[in-house]
């Protein structure tokens, strides 16, 4: 099994401070740019599972580069470059502390909310007699506010936002219409490769007082994505989707009785598990990107990142 980068620690030129995230390692250089890298380690439910997964740092960073370089006409964003397959380096914005996420399609945990008798999420109110995995007339706002690791993120309203001073009125307007436009051009690229882009997450801050996308953005990660093919036939049926995204990582969990509960155990991850997590990130980068995946050196990452981000730093 090839080896997974689970933990960083490096000391870059200039570097100020490191922030340790669910799965990325933020550097803070010269309070002026950010070396983002994408370890391998994987979230579900708001926790960080035991077991890394080989190449999902750099499938994750290499998606994210491509769809950030395919959308900067819509908004500004903070990549600057790429100097490893696993690490971006861009510009330093301050967050805000909200997650924009955006829905096409009526499941996962808004479904399970809905099932459960939920009819407005986030103040958007929802049709009544939806059915899983339903297309909504139009793609809904629905924001969360960011959560520290081991906290769950929570649902917040745009009158939230507003009353709270997360965002001004005119900050959250840019927002949301960057929002809708980001995800109309993932949904228009994904019909492409005969996928359906069914909600994703983007995170905005602020550099020289404009307005910039940042992180990663249309990763499985961030999105849930379907098969084009067999979509209305399997939804006239109430059959579940084919899908590539991390909820069959959910998934699998929860059949083990494990949703980041208190008391509750990880499952074991054993290397066929991982091994089958790591083939489905393959799966949807070579889907989402029309690319064959080219994987990286394992053997000493480590030392290949810290060579690399280094000579980018020190031109």
């Amino acid at each position: 099994m090839k080896k997974a980068l689970t933990k960083t620690d490096f000391n870059f030129p200039g570097q100020k401070s490191v922030y340790h995230g669910k799965v990325r390692d933020v550097y803070n250089i010269n309070d002026d740019v950010l070396v983002m890298v994408a370890t391998d380690r994987i979230s579900a439910f708001d926790v960080v599972l035991p077991e890394g997964i080989p190449y999902k740092g750099q499938m994750l960073n290499q998606i994210a580069a491509k769809f950030l370089d395919a959308t900067t006409d819509i908004c500004p964003n903070w990549k600057l470059a790429t100097p490893d397959p696993m690490v971006t380096v861009g510009v330093m914005c301050q967050g805000f502390p909200v997650e924009m996420i955006v829905r096409g399609y009526l499941c996962g945990s808004a479904w399970r909310a809905y099932k459960s008798g939920v009819r407005e999420i986030c103040g958007v109110k929802l049709p009544e007699g939806m059915r899983e995995n339903e297309r909504f007339p139009e793609p809904i706002v629905t924001p969360t506010t960011k959560a520290e690791i081991g906290e769950h993120d929570a649902d917040i309203s745009k009158e939230e936002i507003l009353a709270k001073g997360l965002a001004t009125p005119e900050e959250y307007e840019l927002l949301e219409k960057y929002t809708l436009a980001l995800f109309k051009r993932g949904t228009e690229i994904a019909a492409e490769r005969g996928l359906i882009l069914v909600d994703t997450k983007y995170e905005f801050g602020k550099h020289d007082g404009k307005i910039y996308l940042m992180d990663e953005i249309h990763t499985p990660d961030s999105s849930r994505y379907f098969y084009s093919e067999g979509y209305e036939e399997r939804f006239a049926k109430g059959e579940p989707q084919k899908q590539l995204s991390k909820e069959f990582v959910r998934e699998w969990l929860m059949e083990n009785d494990f949703q980041g509960k208190e008391g509750q155990t990880v499952p074991e991850m054993t290397p066929a598990i991982v091994e089958g997590i790591s083939e489905r990130y393959i799966e949807l980068y070579e889907h989402i990107t029309g690319e064959k995946f080219e994987k990286g050196d394992t053997d000493n990452l480590l030392s290949r990142i810290e060579k690399n981000v280094t000579e980018y730093l020190n031109k």
